[in-house]
């Protein structure tokens, strides 16, 4: 750290908001209660002013008031919205939720997927002087209730009647729930106290703009807006408390990092997709666009369903963000549609990747010329996939919220498309390292942003530490949870991260794992799944997730689900397996079709063949300790609905152990 950082940092972190004499607040780097307020980490080096939503908002408006700010499709048609109407359309939103008694930092919550009534609610709140709480659209109605209840929810604005339906079951356990709105579809019954939207958007219009400008001009930039509740895959959903001034500068100095162009330079096109629950999707999709006048369109709400791709085709997004998950779902549906292709064509486009690939992993020195067949194969091959995926004017392609596979690097990498990884955590406000078109090295999350800071502690002998943060990006603490806030941040101020990384000579992150996943054999031998599941399905085209077993045990073992089809109206994985998956069950001499062909019938070509890569990857191992015993392929693919994943697609470890205690039980039975 700089020795003005350190100044900053040097404040007393175990003790919360106190009181001075005259009943005067100081200010700590932490809060855990909704109206505190925190010292800001500013490093001289990227000062900007701290400033509040309102106030970005307003120098958004005042560049880009006449730019269309969002695109809907309704009734099949695109409805747009500029960015001065959707600022009025904010303002009356805020003064509706005064009217419905939002008390100060008291919370709204928004249960529903991404949509212009989802911005509106989310600016409004924080102009009205409330706290935007996403809510995921996958909670059941007792999780609904631990976040309303748990955020002292004021108003709660919901889709539709089926998510309705989960807050009217549990209304009468929440004291502090005044109103509902439902943006979506008329009301199936009247009931008391519950909106449409446009009944709710009428409500404010005896609230003056002098009432409602002294309420926001009491705003203060080290005060909490927004709420992000972390998905609960390590233990019960904590409320990170994110300040304006974490919003603001991040919306500004992450995605510069990622080289987001302003609109005056050129207007950047997005889609919005991913849940706006979680931080990735509401810091790209919502404050950034503010911040630089972005134009979000919205996608159908089936989009991680199979729909995306004719959003992206309509829109033709200049930047896409997504979970690795996205990407794997993207190059697995390339693989299936090329396997049912003719074999000139499978063969041009294993050339064209091939050529690509290689270019882009020793791309030319800046002023060299493109060598002539990687830009033939793009021409002749690559640009028309990129076209059919909406992706032809895409320029900047991040993916964030989980490590993203070597093969799927690789994969778009033939495809000329550069993920651009992003690394963070909710408890930094998304991003704290970016990469981009300047920042930018094969299997890194690129560096830290431009003033903020990364340290590495507890370091092994190859350079593998706990990655802890430092900056503007830091939250303020967990809502109410003194010890929860206490147990992540260290003397100096900086938050620990729970992953484990690398940083080369430049500054450059890898991620290598998580400490609470780290597995610990009986042995006492340290092992990081993600590398030996990773390079399990590098070997086996047919894997679709691997999960390594070995937590205090003798030996380890692998639970592994095959590709299969999906659903496009559940997004429940089918019994039959991708195209892909197909040809691999061919190479082996297999006919089988489906998952139950395989583990009903216990295929002795696939099991070979799965054995016959497990062990490459075992030749490899680093250790017999990280060599995997024993594994079986469960009969279903993991999914959302089914438990094993979280909202954004990340495996959900421990709910996976219980899931299949049995499987995991038979393997270590004496």
């Amino acid at each position: 750290m700089s020795k003005e950082s350190s100044v900053i940092a040097e404040q007393t972190l175990n003790v919360p908001l106190s009181e001075k004499s005259g009943g005067e607040r100081t200010e700590t780097l932490w809060t855990t209660s909704p109206d505190g307020s925190v010292k800001l980490r500013i490093d001289p080096s990227c000062s900007q002013s701290p400033i509040t939503v309102h106030q970005m908002f307003l120098e958004c408006v005042d560049r880009y008031g006449a730019l269309d700010a969002m695109s809907s499709k309704r009734g099949g048609v695109w409805e747009r919205v500029t960015y001065l109407e959707y600022y009025k359309l904010c303002r009356r939103a805020a003064k509706s939720f005064l009217k419905l008694g939002l008390g100060r930092f008291h919370s709204v919550g928004i249960l529903g997927f991404n949509s212009p009534e989802w911005f509106i609610s989310a600016v409004g709140t924080v102009f009205a002087g409330g706290i935007t709480t996403g809510i995921y659209t996958t909670n059941s109605p007792e999780a609904c209730h631990y976040v309303a209840s748990d955020c002292q929810a004021d108003i709660i604005v919901v889709e539709n009647p089926k998510q309705l339906e989960k807050i009217t079951q549990i209304w009468e356990k929440l004291p502090h729930l005044k109103a509902v709105v439902q943006y979506k579809g008329s009301l199936q019954e009247k009931q008391a106290h519950v909106y449409t939207w446009e009944e709710f958007m009428e409500l404010g219009k005896d609230i003056t703009d002098a009432h409602l400008d002294d309420i926001i001009s009491a705003q203060k930039p080290n005060q909490c807006c927004v709420l992000i509740y972390t998905s609960g895959t390590t233990g019960i959903p904590k409320g990170v408390m994110l300040s304006h001034d974490n919003i603001t500068w991040t919306a500004a100095h992450a995605s510069r990092a990622g080289d987001m162009t302003p609109a005056e330079i050129q207007q950047e096109t997005i889609v919005s997709y991913l849940p706006l629950s979680h931080i990735a999707g509401q810091i790209f999709d919502l404050w950034t666009g503010l911040k630089w006048g972005e134009h979000v369109y919205f996608a159908d709400p089936g989009a991680l369903k199979g729909t995306l791709v004719d959003t992206l085709r309509e829109a033709q997004p200049t930047a896409l963000m997504g979970v690795p998950r996205v990407w794997e779902k993207i190059m697995e549906q390339i693989k299936d549609v090329s396997a049912q292709a003719g074999l000139l064509r499978r063969k041009m486009l294993s050339w064209a990747m091939a050529v690509s690939l290689e270019s882009n992993r020793s791309p030319p020195r800046n002023g060299d010329p493109k060598p002539f067949l990687p830009t033939l194969a793009d021409f002749l091959v690559l640009s028309k996939i990129r076209r059919a995926l909406g992706l032809s004017r895409c320029q900047k392609h991040f993916s964030g919220a989980a490590p993203v596979t070597t093969e799927t690097l690789e994969f778009f990498l033939g495809l000329n498309i550069t993920l651009y990884e992003a690394y963070g955590m909710s408890e930094t406000s998304g991003p704290h390292c970016m990469s981009g078109p300047d920042t930018q090295r094969f299997q890194s999350c690129g560096k830290a942003v431009p003033g903020c800071q990364v340290k590495l502690v507890n370091k092994d002998a190859d350079g593998n530490g706990e990655i802890c943060f430092w900056g503007r990006t830091v939250f303020m603490g967990y809502l109410h949870m003194e010890d929860k806030t206490k147990e992540v941040f260290d003397d100096e101020g900086c938050l620990h991260s729970g992953d484990l990384g690398k940083m080369d000579a430049d500054g450059f992150l890898q991620v290598t794992g998580r400490i609470k996943e780290l597995l610990i054999t009986a042995g006492g031998e340290n092992v990081p799944p993600v590398l030996i599941e990773d390079a399990v399905k590098r070997q086996l085209a047919i894997v679709s997730t691997a999960v390594l077993i070995g937590d205090r045990r003798k030996f380890l073992s692998m639970l592994l689900t095959l590709k299969s089809t999906v659903d496009p109206d559940t997004s429940e994985p089918t019994d039959n397996l991708t195209q892909e998956a197909i040809r691999f069950c061919q190479d082996t001499g297999s006919k089988a079709t489906t998952v139950s062909d395989i583990v009903g019938q216990k295929d002795q070509a696939v099991y070979r063949a799965i054995q016959g890569g497990i062990d490459k990857v075992n030749r490899e191992a680093a250790s017999n300790a990280q060599r995997i015993q024993k594994w079986i392929i469960l009969a279903k693919d993991f999914s959302i609905s089914g438990g094993e994943m979280g909202p954004t697609m990340k495996l959900k470890r421990q709910a996976i152990l219980e899931k299949y205690k049995k499987e995991v039980d038979s393997f270590y039975k004496v």
